[in-house]
């Protein structure tokens, strides 16, 4: 009887500290996070693969070829965009790993007030760092975004060139790099609808591909600016609660100090009058 009142109570500890643990999650942080690393994931490994396939279009079917010396051509900059893309997943999966963990104590902070836990002012300025900060590289998302529609929007003119090319015979349809700044002025880089190379890139999968990664690529970013505006909310909500829950905490504090007080000059005027009693 008494060992199965040991079980019971036990089961019961570990029940109680389970739903402790759980409720100890901040869940709205570890939605953004999710989605955070879900965007920088997609927007790193797909446009990463889709610049691949760009720089293999551009030399094989336009015959661009490197430029030698210290120049600066679209294939050095495709490069720099790689090296950023690998600066950027490694940057945010730290960001996404700290907002987590101002998650944990911003909500271990308000939940456990009065226990060995104290808000100080050290963690609101903590908080308020993160707000700034979380907004900046939403404006900075924002950018990449706008900067991620511009291939989306080149191959959508040329995946539609290659469907128009099928659909109307005898027509002659260019495409120029020049329109787009990837090659200079003087520069001659075009494909039209009656060369062979153009009816290859048309006719293979590598086309079709690398426009499919830059939507994708595309959504990623969008998904990022997403989970910014979703940090932004946590950590606003985040920072109002700790600032009410100061506020609780300076009364209390003083509310105590004024019980104390009170209770203090009630015993000495006890003492007093039993000191002048006897």
């Amino acid at each position: 009887m008494e060992e199965n009142m040991e079980e019971g109570q036990t089961q019961k500890g570990c029940f109680e500290c389970c739903i402790k643990c759980l409720g100890g999650i901040p869940y709205a942080s570890l939605i953004a996070t999710i989605l955070l690393y879900a965007g920088v994931a997609l927007f790193c490994g797909c446009g990463h693969e889709a610049l691949s396939g760009t720089v293999n279009i551009l030399q094989t079917y336009f015959e661009m070829t490197r430029t030698a010396g210290d120049v600066i051509d679209v294939f050095t900059m495709i490069d720099i965009f790689k090296y950023v893309i690998y600066g950027v997943a490694a940057a945010f999966f730290v960001y996404g790993i700290l907002l987590m963990v101002e998650g944990f104590f911003t909500t271990g902070a308000i939940k456990d007030l009065y226990g060995d836990f104290k808000i100080t002012t050290c963690g609101r300025c903590v908080s308020a760092w993160f707000i700034m900060l979380t907004y900046i590289f939403m404006l900075a998302w924002l950018g990449v975004t706008a900067f991620t529609s511009l291939p989306v929007y080149m191959y959508f003119n040329l995946w539609t060139i290659c469907r128009n090319a099928t659909l109307v015979d005898g027509t002659n349809l260019c495409l120029d790099l020049r329109q787009y700044g990837i090659v200079t002025i003087g520069e001659e880089k075009k494909v039209c609808t009656t060369s062979e190379s153009f009816i290859k890139m048309c006719d293979s999968n590598e086309l079709n591909m690398t426009f499919h990664l830059f939507i994708v690529a595309l959504a990623g970013a969008g998904a990022a600016v997403i989970a910014m505006v979703h940090y932004l909310m946590v950590l606003s909500a985040n920072w109002a609660y700790v600032k009410d829950a100061c506020r609780m905490q300076k009364y209390e504090d003083i509310k105590s100090k004024e019980e104390q007080e009170l209770h203090d000059i009630h015993s000495t005027r006890s003492k007093e009058r039993l000191n002048a009693y006897t």
